[in-house]
Protein backbone atom coordinates (compact mmCIF):
# COMPACT_ATOMS: atom_id res chain seq x y z
CA UNK A 1 0.00 0.00 0.00
CA UNK A 2 1.41 3.36 -1.05
CA UNK A 3 1.50 6.13 1.53
CA UNK A 4 0.78 9.78 0.63
CA UNK A 5 3.03 10.81 3.53
CA UNK A 6 5.98 8.82 2.20
CA UNK A 7 5.32 10.04 -1.32
CA UNK A 8 5.62 13.59 0.00
CA UNK A 9 8.68 12.76 2.15
CA UNK A 10 10.56 11.32 -0.83
CA UNK A 11 8.95 13.40 -3.58
CA UNK A 12 12.33 14.16 -5.15
CA UNK A 13 13.36 10.51 -5.41
CA UNK A 14 10.78 8.19 -6.93
CA UNK A 15 13.47 5.53 -7.36
CA UNK A 16 14.13 5.48 -3.62
CA UNK A 17 10.41 5.36 -2.84
CA UNK A 18 9.90 2.44 -5.24
CA UNK A 19 12.90 0.66 -3.69
CA UNK A 20 11.46 1.05 -0.18
CA UNK A 21 8.13 -0.49 -1.22
CA UNK A 22 9.83 -3.30 -3.16
CA UNK A 23 12.05 -4.31 -0.23
CA UNK A 24 9.66 -3.65 2.65
CA UNK A 25 6.74 -5.49 4.18
CA UNK A 26 3.64 -3.58 5.26
CA UNK A 27 1.77 -4.59 8.42
CA UNK A 28 -1.24 -3.16 10.24
CA UNK A 29 -1.38 -2.68 14.02
CA UNK A 30 -3.93 -1.53 16.56
CA UNK A 31 -3.59 0.82 19.52
CA UNK A 32 -1.68 -0.84 22.35
CA UNK A 33 0.16 -3.35 20.14
CA UNK A 34 3.90 -3.72 20.82
CA UNK A 35 5.93 -3.70 17.62
CA UNK A 36 9.33 -3.83 19.31
CA UNK A 37 10.16 -4.77 22.90
CA UNK A 38 13.22 -4.09 24.99
CA UNK A 39 16.05 -6.63 24.61
CA UNK A 40 14.55 -7.90 21.35
CA UNK A 41 16.70 -8.46 18.27
CA UNK A 42 16.30 -5.75 15.64
CA UNK A 43 15.81 -7.40 12.25
CA UNK A 44 13.96 -4.60 10.48
CA UNK A 45 13.51 -0.85 10.60
CA UNK A 46 9.95 0.53 10.83
CA UNK A 47 8.67 3.47 8.82
CA UNK A 48 5.23 4.66 9.93
CA UNK A 49 2.96 5.18 6.93
CA UNK A 50 -0.19 5.88 8.93
CA UNK A 51 -0.97 6.35 12.62
CA UNK A 52 1.53 6.89 15.42
CA UNK A 53 3.93 5.00 17.70
CA UNK A 54 5.32 5.97 21.09
CA UNK A 55 8.83 4.96 22.15
CA UNK A 56 9.28 4.12 25.82
CA UNK A 57 12.21 3.30 28.09
CA UNK A 58 11.70 1.02 31.11
CA UNK A 59 13.87 1.22 34.22
CA UNK A 60 14.91 -1.75 36.36
CA UNK A 61 12.22 -0.98 38.95
CA UNK A 62 9.53 -1.23 36.27
CA UNK A 63 8.93 2.49 35.85
CA UNK A 64 8.53 3.74 32.31
CA UNK A 65 9.12 7.07 30.64
CA UNK A 66 7.99 8.33 27.26
CA UNK A 67 10.90 9.32 25.03
CA UNK A 68 9.21 10.46 21.82
CA UNK A 69 6.50 9.80 19.26
CA UNK A 70 7.01 8.43 15.75
CA UNK A 71 4.47 9.98 13.40
CA UNK A 72 3.49 9.13 9.83
CA UNK A 73 6.46 9.54 7.50
CA UNK A 74 9.00 8.97 10.29
CA UNK A 75 11.12 6.06 11.51
CA UNK A 76 12.72 5.01 14.79
CA UNK A 77 16.32 6.20 14.83
CA UNK A 78 17.13 3.97 17.83
CA UNK A 79 15.99 0.91 15.87
CA UNK A 80 18.08 2.06 12.95
CA UNK A 81 21.27 2.51 15.02
CA UNK A 82 20.72 -0.69 16.99
CA UNK A 83 20.02 -2.71 13.86
CA UNK A 84 23.09 -1.34 12.08
CA UNK A 85 25.32 -2.46 14.97
CA UNK A 86 23.46 -5.75 15.55
CA UNK A 87 22.50 -4.72 19.08
CA UNK A 88 19.41 -5.56 21.11
CA UNK A 89 16.70 -2.96 21.42
CA UNK A 90 16.99 -0.66 24.46
CA UNK A 91 13.48 0.77 24.01
CA UNK A 92 9.89 -0.40 23.60
CA UNK A 93 7.77 0.77 20.67
CA UNK A 94 4.02 0.75 21.29
CA UNK A 95 1.23 1.75 18.92
CA UNK A 96 -0.42 4.96 20.15
CA UNK A 97 -2.85 5.24 17.26
CA UNK A 98 -3.85 2.45 14.81
CA UNK A 99 -0.97 2.24 12.38
CA UNK A 100 0.31 0.92 9.07
CA UNK A 101 4.04 0.29 9.18
CA UNK A 102 6.54 -0.48 6.44
CA UNK A 103 9.31 -2.76 7.75
CA UNK A 104 12.66 -2.64 5.94
CA UNK A 105 15.28 -5.38 6.44
CA UNK A 106 18.31 -4.08 8.32
CA UNK A 107 20.80 -5.27 5.67
CA UNK A 108 18.88 -3.44 2.94
CA UNK A 109 18.79 -0.24 4.95
CA UNK A 110 22.60 -0.17 5.02
CA UNK A 111 22.75 -0.50 1.25
CA UNK A 112 20.27 2.33 0.75
CA UNK A 113 22.72 4.71 2.45
CA UNK A 114 25.30 4.04 -0.26
CA UNK A 115 22.84 4.12 -3.13
CA UNK A 116 20.60 7.06 -2.24
CA UNK A 117 21.85 10.37 -0.78
CA UNK A 118 18.21 11.22 -0.07
CA UNK A 119 17.98 8.27 2.31
CA UNK A 120 21.06 9.41 4.25
CA UNK A 121 19.59 12.92 4.47
CA UNK A 122 16.34 11.42 5.79
CA UNK A 123 18.23 9.51 8.51
CA UNK A 124 20.21 12.60 9.55
CA UNK A 125 17.04 14.71 9.79
CA UNK A 126 15.41 12.07 11.98
CA UNK A 127 18.50 11.84 14.15
CA UNK A 128 18.53 15.62 14.64
CA UNK A 129 14.85 15.70 15.55
CA UNK A 130 15.10 12.83 18.04
CA UNK A 131 18.21 14.35 19.62
CA UNK A 132 16.32 17.61 20.24
CA UNK A 133 13.33 15.72 21.65
CA UNK A 134 15.53 13.76 24.06
CA UNK A 135 17.19 17.00 25.19
CA UNK A 136 13.69 18.36 25.90
CA UNK A 137 12.97 15.26 28.02
CA UNK A 138 16.19 15.72 30.01
CA UNK A 139 15.44 19.42 30.48
CA UNK A 140 11.89 18.69 31.64
CA UNK A 141 12.97 16.05 34.17
CA UNK A 142 15.78 18.22 35.51
CA UNK A 143 14.10 21.61 35.66
CA UNK A 144 10.31 21.33 35.37
CA UNK A 145 7.78 20.32 37.98
CA UNK A 146 5.67 17.22 37.38
CA UNK A 147 2.48 19.26 36.93
CA UNK A 148 4.08 21.25 34.11
CA UNK A 149 5.39 18.07 32.47
CA UNK A 150 1.94 16.50 32.78
CA UNK A 151 0.19 19.45 31.15
CA UNK A 152 2.80 19.60 28.37
CA UNK A 153 2.29 15.89 27.71
CA UNK A 154 -1.47 16.37 27.47
CA UNK A 155 -1.04 19.28 25.06
CA UNK A 156 1.29 17.18 22.91
CA UNK A 157 -1.17 14.28 22.84
CA UNK A 158 -3.99 16.66 21.96
CA UNK A 159 -1.95 18.12 19.10
CA UNK A 160 -1.00 14.67 17.80
CA UNK A 161 -4.60 13.46 17.89
CA UNK A 162 -6.14 16.69 16.64
CA UNK A 163 -8.64 16.63 19.52
CA UNK A 164 -9.10 18.35 22.87
CA UNK A 165 -10.37 15.06 24.33
CA UNK A 166 -7.77 12.41 25.15
CA UNK A 167 -8.76 8.83 25.95
CA UNK A 168 -6.24 7.71 28.54
CA UNK A 169 -6.00 6.42 32.11
CA UNK A 170 -4.15 8.02 35.00
CA UNK A 171 -1.98 4.89 35.12
CA UNK A 172 -0.94 5.33 31.49
CA UNK A 173 -0.02 8.96 32.05
CA UNK A 174 1.98 8.03 35.14
CA UNK A 175 3.90 5.42 33.17
CA UNK A 176 4.75 7.86 30.40
CA UNK A 177 5.94 10.46 32.90
CA UNK A 178 7.85 7.97 35.02
CA UNK A 179 5.95 8.80 38.20
CA UNK A 180 3.25 7.29 40.46
CA UNK A 181 -0.44 7.10 39.54
CA UNK A 182 -1.49 8.79 42.79
CA UNK A 183 0.71 11.76 41.91
CA UNK A 184 -0.87 12.07 38.47
CA UNK A 185 -4.40 11.76 39.88
CA UNK A 186 -3.72 14.49 42.43
CA UNK A 187 -2.20 16.83 39.85
CA UNK A 188 -5.02 16.24 37.38
CA UNK A 189 -7.56 17.20 40.06
CA UNK A 190 -5.58 20.37 40.78
CA UNK A 191 -5.48 21.22 37.05
CA UNK A 192 -9.23 20.61 36.83
CA UNK A 193 -9.83 22.92 39.80
CA UNK A 194 -7.68 25.54 38.02
CA UNK A 195 -9.88 25.26 34.91
CA UNK A 196 -7.15 23.78 32.71
CA UNK A 197 -9.06 20.59 31.92
CA UNK A 198 -12.09 18.46 32.71
CA UNK A 199 -11.82 14.89 33.93
CA UNK A 200 -14.05 12.03 32.78
CA UNK A 201 -13.98 8.25 32.95
CA UNK A 202 -10.68 7.30 31.30
CA UNK A 203 -10.69 10.58 29.39
CA UNK A 204 -9.42 14.13 29.78
CA UNK A 205 -10.74 17.18 27.93
CA UNK A 206 -8.46 20.20 27.74
CA UNK A 207 -9.93 23.65 28.14
CA UNK A 208 -9.93 26.06 25.20
CA UNK A 209 -7.86 28.67 27.01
Amino acid sequence: MNSPVLSKEFSNSKDLLDTLYQNGITKTYHEGDIILDENASIRSIPIVMKGMIKVIRTEEDGREILLYYIKAGESCIMSFLGGMHKEKSIVKAEVEEDAEILFLPVDKVSLFIKQYPEWLDYIFRLYHKRFEELLDIINAIAFKKVDERLLNLLYKKSSNLGSKTIIITHEQLANELGTARVVVSRLLKQLEDAGKLKLGRNKITLSEN
